[in-house]
């Protein structure tokens, strides 16, 4: 518990983990997830390589995932780190990577989740992907939302 945490954000933590937790998402659920994920990412041919380049350890980098899954999914406030740093970073990183990432997430959660939770799941890593790319997209000067070329 966080020592100035007032009891309604205390209320909004519960609320929100036993939302998951009656959604069948729990601390093994997200840790099966993550394992599944990030076993199609290392295969997968375009994803892969950009993860082999940035991911010596796989282990650690699978915990820290597992920490930031059950941030995003109870609020348990276990992540710290600015995964928008690491991301803006990588070269080349586009539209094509970001949708390949949600559809390998999208895969995973069929294979191992029930409808609510992959929903549920699945809005929250498309708002995440949505977010990097934004990011991305500012660093490298791409900017976001439409361009004169996208006008009628």
């Amino acid at each position: 518990m966080l020592v100035n945490e007032s009891q309604h954000a205390r209320d909004a933590r519960a609320a929100k983990r036993a939302h998951a937790l009656s959604l069948g998402i729990d601390d093994t659920f997200i840790a099966t997830m993550i394992d599944r994920f990030y076993a199609k990412i290392r295969s997968d041919l375009m994803l892969g390589p950009i993860f082999a380049s940035h991911v010596a350890d796989w282990a650690p980098h699978l915990e820290r995932m597992n920490l930031f899954w059950r941030s995003v999914l109870f609020s348990s406030g276990e992540f710290t780190g600015n995964p928008m740093l690491k991301h803006v970073v990588i070269p080349d990183l586009d539209r094509r990577q970001f949708a390949q990432w949600l559809a390998l997430f999208d895969e995973t959660l069929i294979e191992i989740g029930t409808a609510p939770a992959r929903i549920l799941i699945l809005e929250r890593a498309r708002n995440i992907a949505n977010s990097l790319l934004n990011a991305v997209n500012i660093h490298s000067g791409r900017g976001i939302g439409l361009s004169k070329a996208d006008e009628l």
